[in-house]
């Protein structure tokens, strides 16, 4: 079985094909913006122009935008080749690659919106200990606990206190298949972690009789 992976709900845009768990092609460039363009001839350019029996893709959270850009390529595909598609969480990705250098527990903080982060905890083996949060910088830090910081969301921590490190670690499709399949079964629907930044309109108040 070939399994395309697609992520572009960070900065990075980032693909990867494997032959059963084996992987055999993949691409990782950290391209802020413009994953629509990008993420196509990504997908052409790897062996039978990444064609799989199963597509996983990054439902966040993260950019809003790379979020609906991933999931909408891995649907159409999916629906053009007849194939599986299912979703993982960004925050897990960068954990498990971590997890498998270093077993120390850790917190993965994401650049988030509005100057806030995204945050949450894993220990090895892989689990994850709470759900995604969206935090200020400053509960952030407190929430840490001791645990080591990884993440493009790190930069604020460290702006708060100089002992932590400022870490720019991506999610990076190749290490997808580590993540264990409840992990990667995930429904291929965004996840954004915060509420939208745009709000309907308050009702306007009815008029006095």
């Amino acid at each position: 079985m070939r399994t395309l992976v697609i992520d572009t709900a960070t900065a990075a845009c980032s693909v990867a094909l494997f032959e059963d768990e084996q992987l055999i092609a993949h691409t990782h460039d950290v391209v802020g913006r413009g994953h629509a363009e990008r993420l196509v001839p990504m997908i052409a350019a790897l062996p039978d122009g990444g064609r799989a029996d199963r597509v996983l893709v990054d439902v966040g959270p993260g950019s809003f935008t790379g979020i609906r850009v991933g999931i909408a390529a891995a649907r159409a595909l999916a629906f053009g080749w007849g194939a599986e598609v299912a979703g993982y969480g960004a925050p897990s990705l960068v954990a498990v690659a971590a997890l498998a250098d270093d077993p120390r527990p850790l917190a993965v903080v994401m650049e988030g919106g509005h100057g806030e982060v995204f945050m949450q905890g894993f220990t090895a083996p892989f689990a994850a200990l709470d759900a995604p949060r969206s935090l200020t910088p400053a509960a952030a830090l407190a929430a840490l606990d001791g645990r080591r910081a990884i993440g493009s969301g790190t930069r604020w921590l460290a702006a708060l206190d100089a002992e932590v490190p400022v870490d720019d670690t991506l999610p990076d499709a190749r290490y997808a298949l580590l993540l264990p399949p409840a992990s990667r079964a995930l429904p291929p629907v965004p996840f954004y972690g915060r509420a939208p930044d745009a709000k309907l309109p308050a009702a306007a108040a009815a008029p006095a009789a």
